[in-house]
């Protein structure tokens, strides 16, 4: 089991719980983005620089990962294909994606990508903070001890 991170929108705090995951379960942890991230020297944990490119990301995380895996991403396309491909995702904040409820969540992606375009102010997520780093650790732990159980 590999836990892949769409790295260049990842709050810090939530890498700094998965290097944390990674040296605890000794589980690989592998950051995927645009730019080099400073990563701690570690056996489990390593970054993996990207083309720059609209999803590039996104696609390398896609093509690497396999069912077993765990993908740590905001962006829902990306979450949908890594479940449809046997993965399991979960977001920054501790949200679970599954078969049931990403098809949900792409549509709600695009109709406020829609108002949005119509000129609506559609706000945005809150702040991150210690609640949803709690969260996010939290369901992490839940899904290492499930996985690695299994």
């Amino acid at each position: 089991m590999r836990i892949w991170v769409d790295a260049d929108a990842c709050p810090k705090p939530v890498r700094e719980i998965l290097y944390r995951a990674a040296e605890r379960t000794r589980t690989e942890l592998v950051l995927v983005a645009h730019q080099p991230l400073a990563v701690p020297r570690s056996a489990f944990v390593r970054m993996r620089t990207v083309v720059p490119g609209i999803d590039a990301a996104d696609r390398a995380i896609v093509e690497a990962a396999e069912p077993g895996d765990l993908v740590v991403t905001a962006d829902i396309p990306l979450a949908a294909a890594a479940v449809a491909k046997g993965a399991t995702a979960i977001d920054p904040r501790g949200t679970l994606y599954t078969a049931e409820n990403v098809r949900q969540l792409l549509s709600l992606r695009d109709f406020m990508s829609e108002l949005r375009g119509a000129g609506v102010d559609t706000g945005g997520h809150a702040a991150f903070g210690a609640r949803e780093r709690q969260a996010f650790a939290g369901q992490l732990d839940r899904l290492l001890a499930r996985m690695q159980g299994a």
